[in-house]
């Protein structure tokens, strides 16, 4: 077959596989020759021998034979010197057939793939935090469901569900639990081709490869690991050519049985700007949400934490309450919480004092005052109205319909406990009623909390939606 009949075939290929496919898959072939019924055909790399083989060979053999051609096969050669060549130990010949079967013939390694192999350890680029492993990481029942899922994605073995996709606020745990999967399977398993990056550094590399036209190597190299984890996915909203790109790198890595690990600030369907496409294969999989710590957890992270200080620093006393306070006061973020424990035990350890009451409240004055409570009475209001359904003038006013009384009494505890007005306060903001009202609400609701699992449960969620 000659060039002139080959560009012909091209342009007919063009109008059924459509520009886009056709740009990345077919214009970058060369073709060889024709040799004993095998069209053979040069490609860039390995990666991109297999995949048209996979899926255009049964389309380029068929107007191979409208055009005359007695061709039954095709077969694809990486160029020996080709720059671009791909990220394995050997080239590779790869044969299809109109079976869409593929058959890999070894070739002997060469320098240009001994880079390609440097090319993907440079990948690594998001460095594993030694400090984030299981045995550091503090159960309580707000994490505990996602920490039982990331230790079984850990484990290694057959992908039980695919994707892993950890979610939850600031600080909360969720990178703690990528690095301490990545630890695990790199452990277990050390030739385990772990890849853990966030989304930025996907897009980065996404955009550098287009701009130096190595999309084949970058979608080799995506492709070829064995683990994939992707911190902060929500990164990639808005951009739509990064989507698609990641759409294909999950897919093609699920339908090789690679396991996926994301992390994200919201839920897949919560994340705007993000491609319906996306959040389906997202929501698949496992989807796990990280809720706000609780003062329990809070208490154990900062004990678990005191420990590790003690190395530092052996001879700091620590004062009766002082944990527990700190526990109280500072709800919102462990990472914030970490923050003020080892400023404590560094300012203590410089001045010489032992760590108590008012050495915490003079050293952490602004991150106690960043930590204190803004919650309103009106949002606890809007919010309890909001999730029983009822208009929020029904909760303020005279009412006593058993509809109507139960959520006013759910919203005066929740004000009682969540902000620091007096009951006086309180009940003036529900249409001016005695404080002995408030304080017959509060008292029920803690009695009901103990018999009645739905208010419980109620008082729970509407507690961690207040504080979220």
């Amino acid at each position: 077959m000659t060039e002139e009949k080959w560009g012909q075939l091209r342009n007919r290929l063009l109008k059924t596989v459509g520009q886009n496919n056709f740009t990345t898959w077919i214009e970058p072939l060369e073709f060889d020759a024709v040799d004993g019924g095998v069209a053979v055909f040069k490609v860039p790399t390995n990666f991109m021998g297999n995949y048209v083989s996979q899926n255009f060979a049964d389309l380029i053999l068929h107007e191979l034979s409208m055009s005359g051609e007695q061709v039954q096969r095709l077969a694809f050669r990486v160029a020996a010197n080709s720059p671009a060549r791909p990220a394995e130990p050997g080239a590779a010949e790869t044969y299809g057939g109109a079976d869409g079967g593929v058959e890999v013939m070894a070739a002997p390694a060469t320098a240009a793939s001994s880079a390609g192999k440097d090319t993907l350890e440079a990948l690594q680029a998001a460095p594993l935090d030694p400090r984030f492993t299981f045995d550091s990481f503090v159960v309580g029942k707000p994490n505990e469901l996602a920490h039982a899922a990331a230790r079984r994605v850990g484990e290694g073995g057959p992908v039980t569900f695919n994707p892993l996709v950890l979610y939850g606020g600031v600080g909360l745990g969720k990178t703690h639990l990528m690095h301490a999967i990545a630890w695990e399977l790199k452990e277990k398993n050390p030739s385990l081709n772990v890849l853990y990056l966030s989304a930025e550094q996907f897009m980065y590399r996404f955009v550098q490869a287009l701009r130096e036209r190595k999309m084949m190597d970058f979608k080799h190299l995506f492709r070829s690991v064995d683990v994939l984890m992707v911190d902060d996915v929500q990164f990639i909203a808005g951009k739509d050519s990064t989507q698609e790109e990641f759409f294909h790198t999950f897919n093609a890595l699920v339908d090789q049985n690679k396991q996926i690990i994301i992390s994200a600030d919201r839920a897949p369907g919560e994340i705007k700007d993000l491609e319906d496409r996306v959040k389906s294969r997202l929501q698949c999989g496992l989807v796990v949400d990280l809720h706000p710590t609780d003062y329990e957890l809070r208490l154990g992270i900062l004990q678990t934490k005191v420990q590790q200080q003690r190395e530092t620093y052996p001879d700091l006393r620590i004062a009766d309450g002082v944990l527990e306070f700190l526990a109280h006061r500072i709800s919102t973020n462990v990472r914030v919480l970490e923050g003020a424990l080892t400023r404590l035990f560094a300012f203590a350890s410089l001045v010489g004092r032992e760590i108590d009451m008012d050495l915490t409240q003079d050293c952490l004055a602004d991150v106690l005052r960043a930590s204190e409570r803004k919650i309103t009475v009106e949002e606890i209001q809007r919010k309890v109205s909001e999730y029983y359904n009822i208009r929020m003038s029904d909760i303020i006013g005279p009412k006593r319909l058993r509809s109507y009384a139960r959520p006013r009494q759910v919203a005066m505890y929740l004000c009682k406990q969540l902000t620091s007005r007096s009951l006086p306060e309180i009940g003036r903001r529900f249409g001016g009623r005695d404080h002995t009202t408030v304080m017959h609400g509060v008292k029920r609701i803690e009695e009901l909390k103990l018999t009645d699992g739905q208010i419980a449960e109620d008082v729970e969620m509407l507690r961690r939606s207040l504080e979220a």
